[in-house]
């Protein structure tokens, strides 16, 4: 038997590898019918989300209680889902002023170069999961999230084991029920969605499936740490025309202020959205509404109450 024998019989018994017969002759439908099929396949992502929740909700509030000491959330993956992680990363600076590889980080198996071409081989090496995490100077406030659809791609395995090793939290996401990366991590989050409508394709219903779950990791995680008032996004960084109306846009809807009264008050916040609002809501200056938002570890509604007590 050759270890290839065998790694075809250990796909053989994985969900997001199964051959579905009904789907044999899909290639003879016509593209409507394929496409509705498909659609109808995604439809069923959610309610597998779904059936996660309270999983993925232990490891926001875990996640966050270690951000808020100055961790770090670092995703590790191979292919697909290390490019989902580097996404979700790479989303979190424009939308919640995070600094850039500082406090959402993505790592894939091979480095940049495999974000847009594939790097073989890479994601069987545990040595450049360890290799990647050293150099991140891993400590027990941080959090690495393995994310493998199969629940057993060695990179992201490795990460998990090498990062628990370490003290710090660790996640495992995958889309098989009983894998080995749940069984690694603290917190394990198992989203069955099924086999793919092309055999073995995890890009398709498991990679819908994780950008879904990273989207409450990072966003839930951010708002348990403040960095929203209410649904508004009021750390957004206005880096670009868009997301400077954006922010102009959020203080209105924040406080009703005028025009005037909007951009004098982010000048006066040097182009900070969240001290701007607090200065118009709570009656105090710039300055002291910084005070009071570091004093609040940055809650904009804890830092209003401070305000109303004056």
């Amino acid at each position: 038997m050759t270890q290839y024998t065998e790694l075809r019989r250990e796909l053989g018994t994985l969900t997001t590898e199964a051959f579905r017969p009904e789907l044999a002759e899909i290639d003879r439908l016509s593209t409507l019918e394929i496409a509705r099929t498909m659609n109808a396949e995604d439809a069923t992502v959610p309610a597998a989300v779904a059936s996660q929740l309270p999983a993925i909700s232990a490891a926001i509030d875990a996640i966050a209680e270690r951000m808020a000491r100055g961790g770090r959330l670092i995703y590790a993956g191979a292919g697909t889902a290390g490019r989902l992680g580097v996404l979700d990363a790479s989303e979190c600076p424009p939308t919640f002023n995070t600094t850039p590889g500082r406090e959402v980080v993505g790592l894939i198996a091979g480095g940049p170069d495999a974000m847009v071409t594939s790097v073989e081989g890479a994601e069987d090496r545990v040595d450049l999961a360890v290799a990647d995490l050293a150099g991140l100077r891993i400590t027990p406030d941080d959090t690495v999230v393995g994310i493998s659809a199969s629940g057993r791609t060695p990179y992201a395995l490795g990460a998990v084991q090498h990062a628990r090793a370490a003290g710090a939290l660790t996640v495992g996401l995958s889309c098989n029920a009983g894998s080995p990366l749940a069984a690694a991590a603290e917190h394990g989050i198992e989203v069955v969605v099924g086999p793919e409508l092309v055999v073995g394709s995890t890009r398709l219903k498991s990679g819908t499936a994780q950008k879904l779950v990273l989207n409450m990791l990072s966003t839930i995680t951010m708002i348990r740490l403040g960095k929203t008032y209410g649904s508004l996004m009021v750390d957004v960084r206005a880096s670009n025309e868009k997301l400077r109306a954006r922010s102009r846009r959020i203080i209105w809807l924040a406080t009703g202020a005028g025009d005037a009264e909007i951009e004098g008050a982010l000048a006066a916040a040097g182009g900070e959205v969240k001290p701007a609002i607090l200065a118009l809501l709570g009656g105090v200056d710039a300055a002291t509404a910084a005070r009071l938002l570091a004093a609040a570890g940055g809650h904009l509604r804890a830092a209003l109450a401070s305000a109303a007590a004056r």
